[in-house]
């Protein structure tokens, strides 16, 4: 079970075994910038913006934490205090769903993260926010999420778009209740 540390009131940091998840700080928007550079990591996610065009991205992501309570956190790896990537709870206005989403730095996939930071943040909008449904939204392409997905325990729930103006592609929306993630995270942790 992740720890968790309230951070200046705008938010928890959760902590994993190898994982930091903490509200946006000013501090990690050069790795962000760099982020919304990398093509291989973009693919999937708009594609790649220019650094004036990921400080909206950068900061909206941070205002979120002020109006809505809840937002992306930062990913910074313990071992190296690297920023690798953002995710959590996300639900802009028109959205398909309250979402647990995820988006890594190239250089830190394969290892685990998505899921590991992604049940973390789970866990904590289950718990602490009240959610009883959790989706991911997630292109009919993307096989590495839609892998991240079923490890979470999640399936395949309908189709559907994102809000105008990035309604152009019909979008997968996997999820599973907050009954149904409890069930599973009792039986795979024994209690």
């Amino acid at each position: 079970m992740p720890q968790d540390r309230t951070v200046s009131g705008l938010g928890p940091t959760l902590e994993t075994d190898r994982l930091v998840l903490r509200p946006t700080q000013a501090e990690d928007f050069d790795a962000w910038a760099d982020f919304a550079q990398d093509e291989a990591a973009m693919r999937h996610l708009g594609g790649v913006q220019p650094r004036t065009v990921a400080w909206r991205g950068f900061v909206s992501v941070a205002g979120a934490w002020v109006i809505q309570g809840f937002s992306m956190f930062s990913v910074i790896e313990k071992a190296t205090g690297r920023w690798v990537g953002r995710l959590g709870p996300w639900k802009p206005e028109g959205w398909p769903g309250a979402e647990v989403g995820w988006g890594l730095a190239s250089h830190a996939w394969k290892r685990g993260y998505a899921v590991e930071g992604a049940a973390a943040a789970m866990d904590w909008v289950f718990d602490e926010l009240g959610w009883t449904e959790v989706v991911h939204c997630i292109g009919p392409a993307n096989v590495a999420s839609q892998m991240v997905a079923k490890r979470l325990g999640s399936r395949l729930l309908r189709l559907g778009r994102l809000p105008s103006p990035y309604d152009a592609d019909e979008l997968e929306i996997w999820g599973q209740s907050r009954d149904q993630w409890r069930q599973r995270r009792a039986s795979t942790t024994g209690s």
